[in-house]
């Protein structure tokens, strides 16, 4: 464990009972600590751990992990408030990649997950140090370790050696361990929120006797919201505020109060808090709004500290409306409904809208928490509550930044499965981002970086918050429909015309509807009406009649939903019809979705309650009812897919790949864009097929390795390189289609001539033939890890912006996503009666390029174009590479912001 290594910044992470520990690198002044967590072993754990109750093991153990810093060594401890409570080693072996591994937790602190929290990050620094495998001794009758080890998620392999079982674990990041260590994160994670979002006291601290004060309305709210636990204010210059026993100090209060809510100034709050936590207090919700940068840190380290999980700050507050504690800690003007909708966002203004907008529709507020700036709770981690919670089927999120995007990633991907996860997607412009990165602790998102999260998530993105609303108030109440499919049904032409470009706008299809239904819709329907496009039920149709067409339609196969555009008519109110009674009279017969545009109507969405239960939506606008149901049959279609899998890749070379990049790296302290010969031999470790090159310093050698190179008709293609040269089309640094001896000299001695004093050489290279010029590339975001670029390549690239992206790893199913979502796809199954092109072999490269990415942390970006796609063959013809010094990120490791 190298020097810097040892003195990197502790990380905080939570154990199985949701208490906050510190892990970090021991330090030569732990001794004592590390000696007395020994010396206070009971006898029999002593002999568990060194097979022997020896008088002198603890004073070992300390010597030896509090030594100087030594290769192939590293130990972590995990401390709560200063106190040891655990330590793990691991020492390189003689045997190749492999590394002894050893444990010890504090006396009477076991079950608590400390060392298997310990383990997890101890595998992260050994997979960092090139490390593939662990072994470990433990006695045949030490169960608990033998069990820890078993319940890693990692392939564990044990063999008897007399009393002593010798244990090998291999370090594969594979599905198995992530699944565990997210389970056991889960568990962990939900229980840090019980005294946040299920707290049995409540301290309103700076709960003033002013009106207008922001702690008052808190208090005001947890009062009138019928909170049904213990409530206390905290203010010195009173016994008593609107019947809230008040006390001068968190310290005077009678007890320590799960949840404190600070609206003190910002210069106070970092003292506030630290008298909280000293106090015993378990969760902070911060409203308070304008921390420096100083106070923004000391209230993160104080939460850190004394294990308490922050909401905010600069935050609205949060409620839990479960009738057996109604807790509404906001300052919000209105109590929310008590309902099944799960709401977090950043924007306390965004919160207030949406509360008010689940108000109106009746949906209601399962839990709602205003993250502010979001310094500790996070989406992710109500993601994560609200999959447990036994009440919450729709999740509502407003995020302008994300701290752990991949872990969020792998909860959204799990929970949407369970319930519909809607956001807005917020931030989409510079300006928006910009705004965004303003205020917040997390980096905004790139407006790619972050839809691609979105689409493999399987979170349904929205533009506005009215957009959201629609689109919850479809999902809460219907189906999502099996597919795109949609018939318009309407009682005046020109509202379905308006509807059905609505549909196509929206990528809804209006199919031709099969001829026998046309028939019995026309049957059942009045004189005039027409079935040929949107279905034109006349001014002149009963409730009766629309009821039949619609439960006809519902009973085809032909679609997947059915939208009834309605316009209130003189016709309709003369006969006492109720055109909209003929939708919500008797839903149970009807298996496919159903919507309804009412023009005129007055709220943007409503809900139409049914006769015999349930709700029809109900909206002012067509477009409104298209984008809803066109989000509800993309989430129908990414919940038809399977998840997905990463490929095994036959050929990869990884220990070579990063032996290259660190050895280039070496020599270019800063990084930089790599000379082609190690571009060249990087993609080599990934098997990434190129088109056959030389390297020539000389007219000479270029000469030579034309003569080489040439292929069938003889021509080649010659490309200046420089360090720092990125478009060689821009610079005219490229010569193509070069024919003989002479045009091959002609051309290099033009480069040397014009690129005088920039020029290293040149790349020569047989002339490509034909086919479809496409791009493929990777940026590293340093938030969201490796993005992978696909689209229509060559020249025109940058200008046409015809790209997907996807965050790496590659799936098959992300793969095929790729190479389908262009305008340009067309193009590569065959469009024009060309053929299709090698797409096996496209789907490789992507695979590859996706491989090395995530292997090589270093890779800041990687251009592959173009790559030419044709039915023979993928080829890269042309490859650029930035590495920056960088060291891999574990993105799954359990830890807190």
């Amino acid at each position: 464990m190298t020097q810097d290594e040892r003195s990197r910044a502790p990380v905080h992470a939570l154990l199985a009972d949701g208490t906050t520990t510190c892990i970090r690198a021991v330090r030569p002044d732990d001794h004592a600590q590390l000696r007395a967590l020994y010396e206070e072993m009971s006898p029999q754990n002593l002999r568990l751990r060194f097979f022997a109750a020896s008088g002198r093991s603890a004073v070992q153990a300390a010597d030896r992990a509090c030594a100087a810093a030594r290769p192939g060594y590293c130990a972590l401890l995990a401390e709560i408030r200063g106190q040891i409570i655990g330590l793990a080693e691991y020492e390189r072996t003689e045997e190749p990649a492999t590394a002894e591994i050893s444990l010890a937790v504090a006396e009477g602190l076991h079950h608590r997950g400390i060392g298997t929290l310990l383990l997890e990050h101890l595998v992260s620094a050994a997979r960092a140090e090139g490390i593939s495998a662990f072994a470990a001794d433990a006695l045949a009758e030490n169960h608990e370790i033998l069990k820890v080890f078993a319940d890693l998620g990692l392939h564990t392999a044990r063999r008897f050696e007399g009393p002593e079982l010798r244990c090998r674990i291999r370090l594969d990041e594979d599905e198995t361990y992530l699944t565990a260590v997210e389970a056991r994160g889960s568990a962990a994670d939900v229980a840090s929120l019980q005294p946040l979002l299920r707290p049995d006291s409540v301290a309103v601290v700076g709960a003033g006797r002013r009106a207008g004060s922001v702690g008052r309305a808190v208090l005001r709210n947890l009062r009138t919201g019928g909170f049904t636990r213990q409530l206390f204010a905290v203010n010195p210059s009173v016994s008593s505020l609107m019947s809230v026993p008040a006390y001068p100090s968190v310290a005077a209060l009678p007890q320590a109060p799960d949840l404190a809510v600070l609206a003190v100034p910002a210069p106070a709050l970092a003292a506030t808090a630290e008298e909280c936590g000293k106090a015993g207090v378990r969760a902070l919700v911060v409203v308070t709004a304008g921390l420096d940068g100083a106070q923004a840190a000391a209230l993160l380290a104080t939460c850190r500290t004394y294990g308490m999980r922050l909401v905010g700050p600069n935050c609205l507050g949060i409620s839990n409306t479960d009738k057996a504690l109604s807790l509404d800690a906001t300052f919000a003007a209105r109590h929310p409904h008590r309902g099944r909708a799960g709401i977090a966002v950043q924007s306390g203004g965004v919160g207030i809208a949406l509360l008010g907008g689940l108000s109106q529709l009746g949906l209601g507020v399962s839990s709602f928490v205003s993250l502010g700036d979001k310094y500790d709770v996070s989406g992710n981690d109500l993601l994560l509550w609200w999959e447990g919670d036994g009440v919450t089927d729709l999740a509502l999120l407003h995020l302008e930044s994300f701290g752990n995007p991949r872990a969020f990633s792998r909860t959204a991907r799990r929970v949407t499965r369970r319930m519909p996860v809607l956001t807005v997607d917020a931030g989409r412009t510079e300006a928006g981002r910009r705004a965004a990165a303003s205020r917040t602790a997390a980096a905004a998102p790139r407006t790619m970086t972050r839809q691609a999260l979105f689409t493999q998530a399987g979170i349904t993105a929205t533009r506005t918050i009215g957009e959201l609303l629609e689109t919850a108030a479809l999902l809460h109440s219907q189906a999502a429909p099996d597919g795109h499919r949609v018939v318009i049904v309407t009682n005046a032409g020109g509202a379905g015309v308006l509807a059905a470009d609505a549909c196509a706008e929206a990528g809804l299809s209006l199919p031709q509807l099969p001829t026998d239904l046309m028939d019995d819709l026309l049957a059942a329907l009045p004189t005039g009406a027409s079935a040929a496009g949107p279905v034109d039920a006349t001014a002149a149709v009963t409730e009766a009649q629309l009821r039949n067409a619609v439960d006809r339609l519902m009973l085809s196969g032909a679609i997947d939903s059915v939208l009834v555009v309605l316009v209130p008519t003189a016709v309709a109110a003369a006969t006492g019809d109720d055109l909209v009674r003929a939708l919500t009279g008797a839903p149970g017969r009807r298996s496919r979705t159903v919507a309804a545009v009412l023009l005129g109507q007055a709220l943007p969405v409503r809900l139409l309650p049914c006769a015999e239960g349930g709700f029809v939506p109900a909206f002012a606008d067509p477009q409104a009812a298209a984008r809803a149901l066109a989000h509800a049959a993309r989430r129908a279609q990414w919940l038809a897919r399977p998840p997905g899998t990463v490929p095994d890749l036959a050929g990869t070379e990884t220990g070579r790949a990063r032996a290259v990049a660190d050895t280039w790296l070496a020599g270019h302290l800063e990084g930089g864009w790599l000379d082609p010969r190690t571009c060249a031999e990087l993609l080599a470790c990934y098997k990434i097929p190129q088109l056959p090159w030389a390297w020539a310093e000389t007219e000479d050698e270029a000469a030579m390795a034309a003569e080489r190179l040439r292929g069938p008709d003889g021509r080649v293609v010659m490309k200046a390189a420089w360090p720092g040269l990125l478009h060689k089309s821009e610079q005219h640094a490229i010569h193509l289609d070069l024919q003989g001896d002479a045009q091959v000299r002609a051309a290099f001695r033009d480069f040397a001539t014009r690129f005088a004093g920039l020029l290293t050489g040149v790349v020569v290279q047989p002339l490509a033939g034909r086919g479809t010029e496409l791009v493929a590339g990777v940026v590293q975001d340093e938030v969201f890890g490796p993005l992978v670029l696909f689209g229509l390549g060559g020249t025109a690239t940058e200008l046409l912006a015809d790209h997907a992206a996807r965050l790496a790893p590659l799936t098959d199913l992300d793969v095929h996503d790729l190479i389908t979502a262009p305008r340009c796809a067309p193009l590569l199954f065959g469009h024009g009666g060309s053929g299709p092109v090698d797409l096996e072999g496209l789907e490789q490269l992507l695979h590859r390029l996706s491989r090395m990415a995530c292997d090589l942390p270093q890779l800041a970006e990687a251009d592959l174009n173009p790559v030419l796609a044709r039915p023979g063959g993928t080829t890269a013809l042309d490859a650029r590479i930035r590495l920056l010094p960088r060291t891999a990120h574990d993105p799954y490791l359990r830890r807190l912001r």
